[in-house]
């Protein structure tokens, strides 16, 4: 039974309170072979589901997690799996009857067994290059695991500002909750975007430049200094946690 399962059970008289209690800390935490313990009540709990990072992990660990995690949630974030594991770990979840959706130019997955509900909650994302969409296709995969409706547009930075402003009116027209803004270089799209729209901004300044200001140090301070008020800025290339911000704002706004 999941969370939900057992409060009804209660609510139904169907189990005692004691065994409730006994069901529900099986939703804590969960030790895997002694290389993984995992939140099981996360998501109940703040309304984020566990997410695997994968980059420096075994293959063989990777699968364990998603086997166990899955065995009691209905999904599960994997996010930068190497390369070399990828086309593996998405074919042994389509071998054990799990959902994948993959995202564009990134190796982060979201696995799920049922069809996941979605909220009222709407949240646009762009990028200003193409070589920031894979940061990009983290944070919709994140918020998409977290209920909410993603619309995307990609390559519209500052350096052809024009293809920027069709994209914002379709955002406002579609009533968008929050935006998600990536960029790399000097990171100067998410003030301009910030600057534009009455919803809160999510800045992820992404590792793509070179020079005096590379690895995303240049786009990082540039968000960092906005005079724009109402943007939010999280670390380098840190999709996830710029879907997760932007899911949980999105969420609590529609929870009525």
């Amino acid at each position: 039974m999941n969370v939900s399962d057992i409060l009804d059970s209660v609510k139904n008289g169907k189990i005692s309170v004691n065994e409730a209690k006994k069901q529900l800390s099986l939703y804590s935490i969960e030790e895997i072979e002694n290389f993984a313990k995992i939140d099981l009540g996360r998501e109940v709990r703040k309304g984020v589901p566990e997410v695997i990072f994968a980059e420096r992990k075994e293959n063989s660990e990777v699968k364990k997690i998603i086997k166990n995690v899955l065995k009691k949630t209905n999904s599960i974030v994997v996010s930068r799996i190497p390369k070399k594991n990828f086309q593996d770990i998405c074919n042994y979840c389509k071998k054990n009857d799990l959902k994948v959706s993959t995202g564009q130019n990134c190796t982060t997955i979201l696995v799920y067994k049922k069809p996941l509900k979605k909220t009222k909650g709407k949240i646009g994302i762009i990028t200003a290059g193409t070589s920031d969409i894979g940061i990009a296709e983290e944070s919709r995969l994140m918020c998409e695991s977290m209920s909410c409706s993603c619309i995307t547009s990609y390559d519209v930075g500052i350096a052809g500002l024009h293809r920027l402003f069709p994209v914002l009116k379709e955002f406002v027209k579609a009533e968008v909750d929050a935006i998600i803004v990536v960029a790399g270089m000097e990171g100067a799209l998410a003030s301009v975007v910030s600057s534009t729209v009455n919803v809160p901004i999510i800045g992820v300044p992404t590792s793509i430049g070179y020079g005096y200001g590379e690895k995303g140090i240049a786009a990082l301070a540039s968000m960092l200094q906005s005079c724009s008020l109402g943007l939010t800025v999280v670390n380098i290339d840190n999709g996830i946690g710029a879907g997760a911000a932007a899911a949980k704002i999105v969420n609590q706004i529609n929870r009525k």
